[in-house]
Formats: structure tokens, C-alpha cells, sequence
């Protein structure tokens, strides 16, 4: 079934196609409410991400553990089944989905590692435009350090020619609002915590979105289950402070957030190691797996824990989901494609054609040249054996998802979709796994909404974490509409509450 379900996917993107749901749904007909029919009554939403964790991941855990503290959310409110994350489903669009209400054709941001038309080199004196933008540990002071080495390193920046050739922090880059924004107009509080100083991107162009961010870097950490909990644990730490009403630090005394949470890393990191992640096709853990969810649930379990100390456990509404999930699932389809296959397939059309491939279980493709993107796609199916590609999107089934190359200095001219369970990478690569494609293993994540005033109950409607952002707000009585993302998508609020 999974595959005809990614042949779906395939289908309709090549037929142009909108992935896009559209519930029939309105705000003005999603009062949250609970069983009395009064109106749920909401200071606080925590938001945690538990990066890869796919649905059948929660779903299979819940009911082998029914007494854990996922289990326990489930039984508080609404399950979606049927959820789907950014495409691409790295984790810069996978979270900006859940706090922007938007995808990539909205935030103009595709990935961590991406390409755009209208900014210069770092370093550069802005003479020559068209550059890579990199926003993950590379743009630190030192990525070695927890701390980063004090932050962002402004000369490892894109450069903006139109601002002086000054440099393009993330939150600058973001081409829409946050909800961070929103409430912080609304007068509210608000904090994140994230893997890298580059989530600085949460902030929004205001730069101020978030009054207490908290990016201890991954990079800096031994790349080991082990020691992705301990680092997990950091920012767990830092969410237990602010519900006991102090910022991350627990050394000074600050409001609890309106909105608050982090993304849990061990799962996703346990995902790709070799010799870890699933057994089958059906999603069964490795200890080592097994290990790092237990852990998850573990600390989601100190966060109910502290919440009920606190008092807050009644007017927080928890929401729980994933940037993405991880590719592929089953251990048999996992193929190492040598990742310089299609650069050079680009550059076989015409030496230095390529301006930048960003690979991993997607192929995402920028052209110096976007009048030779015909001729380069020819190429690529000339080839699909060779580098192992499922289906070449480009001209209208590009515009159908994003907007068009030729007027976005952002949006790929080609996107490369391998056959399922491929990974472009070195040939020496370990990794078992990996995200940023659009098949089902790398979208369909885990779901729910909980609060002791809701229902129980499990929605199949298929639904996107971009409805995230607008229901947050909605449930603080913030007008969803003022996230620009909303306006440009029409994105609506999850259905059922």
C-alpha cells in the first residue's frame, strides 16, 4: 500500500496537480470547546516537535505502552491520522509550516541548504548576484561549542546588495510572519528552543518574534543516541523552567509563554544510525530506537509532571508533531546513491550550468541558465537508471506547488524525486535514513492535540501541519488571519476541536 500511495503522490504532481488540502472548514465554525460546550479556555500552548516520529510510530507506541505519557495525550483530545508535513520535509520548511501557517511558496524558504537568484556570497562585495544560503551550524562562531561559540558568525552570511550588501540573517530571510510575532503583538509572552542558532529564523523578518530563545547546537554533541538525549535533555530542562514561570535558564523570573516548546532530536538522530532504526517494512524499532523514544516519552512525561505542579495543566493545550518523519522505513529499500550523479548530469547539458543541488532523499536543483531547464530534464530521464530517479518535476508541476523559477529568486527550476528508499549522498555515507522528500515515510507524521477539556477522539480527514500556526493562535483568541502566511493560502484551522 505505501507504495501506491507514493505513486499517488507521483501522479498527481506530474498531472499538475495541487497537494494543497483545503478542508471545508471556517474559523468562525471551530469554537474549541468541551464537553460542556463551553469555550475552551486557553492561556498556554506548548508546541514540541519529535523529529521522525511518523504516525504509526505514535500510534504503535501508544497502544504497547498505554500507560506512557503519549498514550496519555492521546486520551486528551484529538489525534490526526492523516497529517502531512512540508514537501520538502526538511526541518527549516517543517517547522515554518507549523509556525507560519505557510509553505515554501509563501516563506520563500525550501531548506536549510538552498539557493536564491537576488543575494550575494558571503564575504562578497555584492557585485555578482546568485548564491547558496546555508542556515545550519556552518554560519557559527564555532560549531563545536554548545553555545556556538557566542552565536552567528555575521561573515559566514549571504549578502543583500539592495540593503547595502549587508548580511541576510535567517529571520530575514523569512519572507512571512510568525505566530511568535502575533502573540508578542497581542501582548504575550513567548519562547522556542531548536538544534541551531540559525532557528534564530523563528524570530520572523521583525527579528523579535521570540522573547526567549534558546539554541544549544547539535553539532556540538557526539552524533550518538546517547548523547542526543543528553542534549534533548538540555532544552527539556529549559521547558520545565519556563512553566515554573522563569526563563530557560531557571536563573530569572519571566511570565509563563503563551506559546512555548522545542523539537526533541534522539529519535531522528537513532533513525539514520546504521545498524538502528527499523527492523521491517512495519515500523518495528531497534532497541536502540526503542531506547530513544522511551526517552522521548520520558521527558514529555516531566513536562505533564511539571505542568500539574504548576497548576497549568487544565489551560495548556499541548500539541504534538513532527518537522518530518524519515525515508525509508523499511531497512530492505535503503540505497546509497552517489550524490554527484545528477550535478554532473546538469553540467553534461553545459559546463557550470549547475548554480546548486541540494541532495538528500530529494534532489532540489537551481540553474545558472533556467533557459536550459528543458534540456536539463531531458538529461535526468535520459539517465533515471543511473541515478535512480522515480520522476523529474519542473515548468507547471513546479508552479502548481511553489511559485514559477522564472519570476522567485528562490523557488527551484527542477526537482528530482528518486525511487523510494534512495538517498543521494558520498558513497561512504552510513546513514540509514534520511528526510527531505515527498514520499509518505518523509511526510506522514504524528499528530494530536491535547487538553483535559477536550474530547478523545482520532480525525482521518488528511490535514497539513501548516493548519498548526492558525489553530494556536485561534485557541489564544488571537485572530489566525493576522499570520500572513493564512492570508496568502487560505490555511485553515485544524478540524474537530
Amino acid at each position: 500500500m505505501k507504495h501506491h500511495r507514493n505513486n499517488l503522490v507521483t501522479r498527481a504532481l506530474l498531472l499538475g496537480v495541487s497537494l494543497t488540502i483545503v478542508p471545508l472548514f471556517s474559523f468562525q465554525s471551530l469554537t474549541a470547546s468541551g464537553g460542556s460546550g463551553q469555550p475552551l479556555h486557553v492561556l498556554h500552548v506548548l508546541l514540541l516537535s519529535i523529529d521522525g516520529m511518523h504516525e504509526q510510530d505514535l500510534a504503535r507506541y501508544t497502544q504497547l505502552h498505554p500507560n506512557s505519557a503519549l498514550a496519555q495525550l492521546t486520551h486528551l483530545g484529538i489525534t490526526y491520522t492523516n497529517a502531512s508535513t512540508s514537501k520538502p520535509s526538511d526541518s527549516f520548511p517543517g517547522l515554518l509550516s507549523m509556525v507560519t501557517g505557510g509553505s515554501p511558496r509563501s516563506t520563500g524558504v525550501f531548506y536549510d541548504d538552498s539557493y536564491d537568484r537576488n543575494l550575494s556570497a558571503p564575504g562578497s562585495n555584492c557585485a555578482t548576484k546568485g548564491t547558496e544560503v546555508v542556515y545550519d551550524e556552518s554560519i557559527d562562531i564555532n560549531p563545536n561549542a554548545l553555545d556556538a561559540g557566542g552565536g552567528i558568525d555575521p561573515t559566514a552570511l549571504p549578502r543583500d546588495g539592495s540593503k547595502g550588501c549587508t548580511p541576510v540573517y535567517p529571520h530575514s530571510f523569512l519572507r512571512v510572519n510568525t505566530i511568535f510575532e502575533v502573540a508578542r503583538d497581542a501582548g504575550l509572552y513567548t519562547a522556542w528552543s531548536d538544534k541551531h542558532p540559525a532557528y534564530d529564523i523563528v524570530n520572523g523578518p521583525s527579528g523579535t518574534g521570540v522573547a526567549d530563545l534558546y539554541t544549544p547546537e547539535i553539532a556540538a554533541t557526539d552524533g550518538t543516541r546517547l548523547g542526543t538525549q543528553a542534549y534533548d535533555d538540555l532544552k527539556v530542562q529549559a521547558i520545565l523552567n519556563e512553566i515554573a514561570g522563569k526563563d530557560h535558564t531557571g536563573t530569572k523570573t519571566e511570565p509563563v509563554p503563551a506559546i512555548f516548546g522545542m523539537n526533541f532530536q534522539a529519535v531522528s538522530v537513532t533513525q539514520k544510525l546504521a545498524g538502528d532504526g527499523y527492523l521491517d517494512a512495519n515500523a518495528t524499532p531497534s532497541a536502540e530506537l526503542q531506547a530513544a523514544l522511551d526517552h522521548t516519552n520520558e521527558s514529555v512525561g516531566k513536562m505533564l509532571d511539571e505542568l500539574r505542579r504548576e497548576g497549568l495543566f487544565s489551560s495548556t493545550t499541548i500539541i504534538l508533531t513532527a518537522k518530518h518523519g524519515q525515508s525509508p522505513i523499511d531497512p530492505s529499500l535503503h540505497l546509497i546513491v552517489n550524490k554527484n550523479i545528477i550535478p554532473n548530469l546538469v553540467n553534461s547539458v553545459q559546463p557550470g550550468l549547475l548554480a546548486q543541488a541540494t541532495e538528500d532523499d530529494v534532489a532540489l536543483i537551481w540553474l545558472n541558465d533556467q533557459s536550459k531547464t528543458n534540456a536539463v530534464v531531458a538529461a535526468l530521464n535520459a539517465n533515471k537508471a543511473q541515478a535512480h530517479i522515480d520522476t523529474v518535476l519542473s515548468g507547471d508541476a513546479i508552479k502548481q506547488l511553489f511559485n514559477d523559477p522564472l519570476t522567485d529568486s528562490r523557488t527551484p527550476d527542477i526537482i528530482v524525486l528518486p525511487v523510494h528508499g534512495v538517498i543521494y549522498a558520498k558513497t561512504t555515507a552510513t546513514k540509514i535514513a534520511e528526510h527531505g522528500g515527498f514520499t509518505e515515510d518523509d511526510t506522514h507524521v504524528a499528530l494530536l492535540i491535547a487538553n483535559p477539556h477536550l474530547n478523545k477522539g482520532s480525525i482521518s480527514t488528511p490535514v497539513e501541519t501548516t493548519q498548526i500556526a492558525p489553530t494556536i493562535l485561534h485557541l489564544l483568541g488571537v485572530d489566525p488571519n493576522k499570520l500572513q502566511a493564512v492570508g496568502i493560502e487560505h490555511t485553515q484551522l485544524l478540524p474537530g476541536l
